[in-house]
């Protein structure tokens, strides 16, 4: 085979997670990288771009800071370049807007030499401890081969909906991720029913309650118990995202980490406790001028099937999960904010050998983010959520799994890890409050 050059790393999927990783190992000289991507620019998340939706998380979690505060893809100098340092200084406000944060990272990837959009790949194959990744440019619909020693998949996850829903046959059901693009033909006098209880569904519904004071029809359902906050103020709490409870999390048994995480729903899901308040205040304001509110929220449902009627309406059927009875009702629109799930990439399909997993099929992901047997050549991003817990899909501690990832493939420590960032202990014995340096990457691969 033809190998003129054998890259370091090559990334497979552009998003946050990924982005970050390539402006981490630009700077470093003895790695060589790129990343492809099969979009044809950085875009997160387009369909629910709302104008008013802020990220859940400080700007400190860039895509660089918390690895390497100087380094020049950071928030702040993106926003010194744009002009917009001092504004963002009076606004006294750490919560950046959602949009901000795009154009911030479209900014990272226009100056990244080795991120690589509308490029397809569409095979990944394993030889002489060499992977071959064969890339379509969607563009000129020409392909090339790349080979490198290492890869990072960074596919990321995708809408869910429940199999039950055919989402190719019922044109007005949505998942919230599409919602931006559906928004124009709700009419008056329509019905449009939310189904779920996080930040998406949340939003959704507070960008829709204007229009039904001009006759649209608005429910919210959601399967949980109530419309609870999402608990990332609590700063002890917080600290579950930090390195320590990734090792506590990791040392437990499959069972438990599934326990868990089926209770731990709050801690990653769930809605800001203002946009909660601003929803209730507005209901409330709503409310005096002694109209009915054409609103409805319930809790407790989980839907079992929609069907569609002959008027193009869909008949939605639902089991109260404490009444343990039935509940049906009917919808113009349906919009699912069901959120998202890990989708494994058909390309891994031809080094499936390669792969470790768990007697349930999932990744068996190692302490330090790989899933080869090796332990030393895949590496993977928000796809252990299941083995490492609820940092997984934290945008504040992507610079902590990049900074692993990349002392690994250098075989030295380019970025300081932090491994003691907690004041509490989550297990039986005492941690150390600082590993000696040497232990660093001995400690990763544990």
């Amino acid at each position: 085979m033809n190998t003129e050059k054998i890259y370091s790393v090559i990334g497979i999927g552009i998003g946050p997670f990924n982005l970050g990783l390539a402006a981490l190992i630009e700077p470093v000289e003895e790695l060589s990288s790129l990343f492809f991507d099969q979009s044809e620019r950085f875009d997160w998340h387009p369909g629910l771009m709302l104008d008013n939706a802020s990220l859940q998380v400080p700007f400190l979690a860039d895509l660089v800071t918390m690895a390497d505060p100087s380094n020049p893809y950071s928030f702040l100098n993106y926003i010194k370049e744009s002009g917009r340092l001092y504004r963002f200084y009076i606004r006294e406000n750490f919560f950046i807007y959602r949009k901000e944060y795009n154009q911030y990272c479209q900014w990272v990837a226009s100056k990244l030499s080795n991120c690589r959009f509308s490029h397809k790949v569409v095979s990944i194959d394993y030889a002489d401890d060499v992977y071959k990744i064969v890339v379509l440019n969607t563009k000129t619909n020409t392909s090339e081969a790349f080979y490198s020693h290492k890869i990072v998949l960074g596919t990321g996850t995708s809408p869910h909906v429940p199999e039950f829903i055919n989402q190719e046959a019922l044109h007005n059901v949505i998942h919230t991720s599409k919602y931006l693009y559906f928004k124009p033909q709700v009419s008056e006098n329509s019905t449009i029913t939310i189904i779920g209880s996080g930040q998406s569904a949340a939003e959704v519904f507070r960008d829709l309650l204007p229009e039904t004071q001009n006759g649209l029809q608005l429910k919210w359902y959601t399967r949980s118990s109530h419309f609870f906050p999402l608990d990332n103020k609590s700063k002890l709490t917080l600290e579950l995202t930090s390195p320590e409870y990734v090792d506590h999390f990791y040392s437990l048994s499959h069972e438990k980490r599934k326990q868990l995480l089926s209770k731990q729903h709050g801690l990653y899901k769930g809605i800001d406790q203002e946009l909660i308040n601003e929803i209730f205040d507005s209901l409330y304001e709503m409310s005096l001028e002694g109209k009915p509110l054409n609103v409805e929220l319930r809790s407790n449902l989980k839907l079992t099937s929609v069907n569609e009627e002959k008027d193009g309406s869909y008949h939605l059927d639902f089991i109260h999960t404490e009444l343990e009875e039935p509940f049906d009702d009917r919808t113009d629109y349906l919009v699912m904010a069901t959120g998202y799930k890990y989708k494994e990439p058909a390309i891994l399909s031809s080094i499936e050998n390669r792969i470790q997993r768990l007697e349930n099929g999932l990744f068996n992901v190692n302490r330090n983010y790989t899933i080869d047997k090796n332990g030393t050549e895949i590496f993977v991003q928000n796809a252990e959520l299941h083995t490492h817990g609820l940092s997984t899909p934290d945008l504040g501690m992507g610079a902590y799994r990049n900074s692993c990832i990349i002392n690994q493939l250098a075989g030295r420590e380019i970025y300081k890890i932090e491994r003691r960032i907690a004041f509490q202990e989550f297990g039986v014995q005492k941690m150390e409050l600082e590993h000696p340096k040497s232990t660093v990457l001995e400690l990763i691969n544990e």
